[in-house]
């Protein structure tokens, strides 16, 4: 199995943070054809988009030199979901972003572990002194996120694309 070289690995109290790799393949596409995909663009139902989907999250690690980690179990090794840096191009502002594939993850505070693991990780690794989160209107679970990791709304910074979508801003001090 080909990976990609030379990335970080993070490791947290319950977690390890690792770039995508082809085993997490058919977490992320059970997740992209689920309605719990609506978040980022899905459900996906053509094999063909979740494909390119997937790409386009091991693509930004080989295109930027970091990405969304692949959020493992220390424990199980089982993917969980994809949090971590996030910059494509075209974006107004760097973000932090997040998602779980496994529905078991939710509610256990994996997101929350994994972003403060990745925040850092852009601050201190890769310089950041500031970050975002894109998160459409009606995702309360990821606003909830933002707010326990210190992001309030900024409604004067612009967001990507054409859909709405609010932006949070990460407090200063998560970057000093």
């Amino acid at each position: 199995m080909v990976t990609l070289s030379d990335t970080p690995v993070l490791t947290t109290e319950r977690l390890v943070l690792r770039a995508p790799q082809a085993g997490d393949w058919p977490v992320w596409r059970d997740f992209a054809a689920s309605e719990r995909s609506a978040w980022v663009g899905g459900p996906l139902l053509a094999p063909g988009l979740a494909w390119r989907a997937f790409g386009h999250i091991v693509g930004h690690w080989v295109l930027r030199g970091y990405g969304l980690f692949t959020v493992t179990d220390r424990a199980s090794g089982a993917a969980l979901g994809g949090v971590g840096p996030w910059f494509p191009d075209g974006w107004p502002e760097p973000e932090i972003g997040w998602t779980l594939w496994d529905a078991g993850a939710e509610g256990r505070g994996i997101a929350h572990e994994a972003a403060l693991a990745a925040r850092d990780f852009a601050a201190r690794r890769l310089g950041w002194t500031t970050a975002v989160s894109y998160i459409l209107p009606a995702n309360d679970r990821s606003a909830a996120l933002a707010r326990r990791l210190g992001a309030q709304r900024d409604t004067a910074a612009a967001h990507p694309g054409t859909e709405p979508c609010a932006v949070w801003r990460h407090p200063a001090e998560a970057f000093a």
